[in-house]
């Protein structure tokens, strides 16, 4: 029922969008009754970021490769060409929705914890002495994310092959001693 649930959270957010995805047209949707939905997820703000961590994490596994440069350059390209899918574009302009108190909570929660799944591979570098034990991994991740954002969201350049390397390089050669 929970794969069923969320999966039809995530097609009505990606083709109906948000006001659209009520937790009637879930159910509706999922094939369930709409106070089993209810029973699990208490609101429709916590099924949709639920659906939409469980999406992306599944679209966006962690790399373990032993090398926190490939590490990252694998992680940041897999959501480069996310974000380049329609489903992908959806569930990120849904997931920057400001503004919206219902929203807002999951909106922080949703974004925090994929941060530190990407945090969690600069983690590994800097054990592995790859990086400065000074290293901020929160920040590292933001520089590298905030240029891949900035395209998508601010200017709508595409999303080159080579822009995930080069931001990578960039990054990890400034943090390095």
């Amino acid at each position: 029922m929970r794969q069923a649930v969320l999966a039809a959270t995530v097609d009505l957010l990606t083709s109906e969008g948000l006001a659209a995805t009520t937790v009637a047209a879930v159910a509706r949707a999922a094939g369930v009754h709409e106070t089993s939905v209810y029973r699990r997820w208490k609101t429709r703000e916590n099924l949709v970021f639920d659906a939409l961590a469980t999406h992306s994490d599944t679209a966006l596994p962690a790399p373990d490769t032993g090398d926190v440069r490939e590490d990252l350059s694998q992680l940041f390209t897999a959501l480069a060409r996310y974000l380049s899918t329609p489903a992908g574009a959806a569930l990120l302009h849904l997931g920057t929705v400001r503004g919206e108190n219902d929203l807002e909570e999951g909106r922080r929660s949703y974004w925090n914890a994929r941060l530190e799944r990407a945090e969690a591979l600069v983690r590994r570098g800097i054990d592995r002495g790859e990086l400065p034990a000074e290293t901020d991994p929160h920040l590292l991740v933001e520089a590298v994310t905030g240029p891949l954002l900035a395209r998508v969201l601010l200017t709508g350049e595409p999303l080159e092959d080579t822009l995930v390397p080069r931001l990578v390089d960039l990054i990890l050669d400034g943090a390095r001693a």
